[in-house]
């Protein structure tokens, strides 16, 4: 006996020139049961099941632009945050090497 799950949700597309694409996104889940006649295993109706969900909600996506603001804000974001990870490796550089070299020296931590 095989059973099949079918979710279907409606998706609508909406790009920036206005054009609209109505559709469906599909997931599928197959559920597979052996059937014996014998006494073993389970008994049932030997056959293929469907089993459809229609979902109530629709997925809508829709294109839009980004502002040169928002732009600018993430490379100085980026910006920032490799010269912050920068900073901390050369700090850790920095304080290794003071440290190997006061164990050279024989001077305690």
């Amino acid at each position: 006996m095989c059973k099949y799950y079918i979710k279907i949700v409606p998706t609508v597309y909406q790009k920036l020139n206005d054009v609209v694409t109505h559709t469906n996104q599909y997931s599928v889940t197959v559920h597979k049961t052996w059937l014996s006649f014998g006494g073993h295993g389970e008994s049932g109706l030997p056959g293929v099941f469907f089993v459809y969900e229609i979902s109530p909600m629709m997925v809508k996506y829709t294109e839009t632009r980004r502002s040169f603001m928002h732009f600018l804000t993430g490379v100085c974001a980026i910006v920032g945050g490799v010269f912050t990870v920068a900073g901390l490796v050369d700090s850790f550089v920095y304080h290794s090497g003071k440290a190997i070299q006061k164990m050279q020296l024989g001077k305690a931590l």
